[in-house]
């Protein structure tokens, strides 16, 4: 996923950086992509199932940062939103990735 959001990143002109985010409390979230036109949280889990609980890292990164757009990707096929996060199934978001594209644009239309 770092490879796939790195190249993202380059072939729309380089403006944003990518991160990981970590609480004193624990709480993590895996890749932070951040630009001038960008701001998103991503959490990536090797299940097909997405459960509450799985969300509690980007719901706490939320808290933080409202004005993120937050999405967990899982391996599973089914797309839905949970506490205002998309949970999307990794396939359809690498599959929709487009250089100078949002990355979350297309969940929406």
């Amino acid at each position: 996923m770092a490879q796939h959001l790195r190249a993202w990143a380059a072939y729309s002109g380089g403006d944003a950086s990518i991160f990981y985010w970590r609480t004193r409390g624990g709480s993590e979230v895996d890749f932070v992509v951040y630009g001038p036109n960008c701001f998103h949280a991503f959490e990536v889990k090797n299940a097909r199932a997405v459960h509450s609980a799985d969300l509690r890292a980007l719901r706490t990164f939320r808290s933080d940062y409202p004005e993120a757009d937050a999405a967990m990707l899982h391996r599973g096929r089914e797309r839905m939103r949970m506490h205002g996060i998309w949970c999307l199934p990794v396939e359809d978001f690498l599959r929709e990735m487009v250089p100078g594209q949002g990355l979350l644009e297309w969940v929406d239309a």
